[in-house]
């Protein structure tokens, strides 16, 4: 009885786990999708894209920006776990939460701080930005339209993305390749220095297509032409690293708001009479707020009135730019004798 108590707690607890992180992937960023690498990802792929990332996020080249002292620490926290064998099994089958059981259950927790695992990888102190002189595929640039209300608010946006990718393939390839100097005797005492070319037999590979979905984040505010990489997501290269995947952030067109850098412009159309005595309005802002246009003011035709603090929101700051609203004045289309002679007595 007491067998059968034990193995359905043990089945509660991992249904829990499982409908947790199913739960976690959809509320916020996997681990993976921080570091900006595919799930299947290799340790030098991860500890490539660390290092990219952490050069540039850390505190010291972005002093006084929240934003991105919060993506430092999370990039940390996902290379700790991600390099971690058994922490990162335990993460891709049950999620954070599962880390959190292990760790409470006697396994190994989160046990270095944010400047340790910098320091640990570069190797103390200021870590010099150095490219790896590995040959590299060709990176892949895609321009990917983002909708207003993802610019302003934050978003995400899935693509689906295909790319050739290394498979093995029977047989030996030349490989490695190199020039190696040697002297070869043309007569006594003379020397002539040759260069041969020398090559190693690796196995044999070859190209498979392959297709899969990504998760593009949007960040508030982020400007057109403004990029988000996925480092080593380019084209393979035999012998190589992989070149990076750019996605070049593009505004797309919207029915009610146009973007000019972080300000935004709208036309709002009102009748003759409020165009004289004002009126009161509200517009719907791309968030679904409330902004008061309301004016008790004449307002003539093509008047722009700015709103401040209404515009796009300035990327990796709490700053907005500014609205701009344009008055368009609905006249009417005819009029009668009687109100033409009480317009005149108005107005004279």
């Amino acid at each position: 009885m007491a067998s059968r108590k034990t193995s359905s707690l043990s089945l509660f607890f991992f249904l829990s786990l499982l409908a947790f992180n199913a739960l976690s992937i959809l509320a916020g960023k996997s681990y993976y999708d921080v570091l900006q690498v595919a799930k299947g990802a290799s340790d030098d792929q991860i500890k490539r894209a660390y290092r990219k990332l952490a050069l540039k996020y850390h505190p010291d080249k972005n002093q006084g920006n929240e934003e991105a002292n919060k993506r430092f620490a999370e990039i940390n926290n996902a290379y700790e776990v991600l390099t971690d064998r058994e922490k990162r099994s335990i993460y891709d089958r049950y999620g954070e939460e599962g880390l959190k059981q292990h760790a409470s259950s006697g396994g190994r927790g989160a046990g270095m701080n944010i400047q340790d695992i910098f320091n640990n990888f570069f190797g103390g102190g200021q870590a010099e930005e150095e490219e790896e002189r590995i040959p590299k595929g060709d990176d892949v640039v895609v321009e990917l339209h983002a909708t207003l209300e993802d610019l302003y608010m934050g978003g995400s946006l899935k693509v689906w993305r295909e790319k050739n990718v290394l498979k093995p393939a029977p047989g030996k390839r030349r490989c490695n390749c190199r020039n190696e100097v040697y002297h070869r005797q043309i007569a006594p005492g003379m020397f002539q220095q040759m260069t041969e070319e020398v090559c190693e037999q690796c196995p044999n590979v070859k190209y498979v297509r392959e297709g899969y979905f990504i998760t593009v984040d949007i960040e508030k505010g982020m400007q057109d032409g403004q990029e988000v990489m996925f480092y080593e997501d380019g084209e393979p290269k035999i012998d190589g690293e992989a070149g990076d995947l750019k996605f070049k952030i593009q505004t797309a067109p919207h029915d009610r708001f146009r973007r000019d850098g972080n300000d935004l412009h709208t036309t709002v159309t009102i009748s003759l009479v409020q165009a004289l005595v004002g009126f009161e309005k509200t517009i719907k802002h791309l968030d679904e707020h409330l902004v008061d246009i309301s004016s008790k003011k004449i307002t003539v035709p093509k008047e722009v009135r700015k709103f401040k603090g209404e515009g796009m929101p300035l990327y990796s700051s709490m700053k907005k730019g500014d609205l701009y609203i344009t008055f368009e004045v609905l006249f009417p289309t005819s009029l009668t004798e009687d109100q033409k002679t009480k317009i005149k007595a108005i107005l004279t």
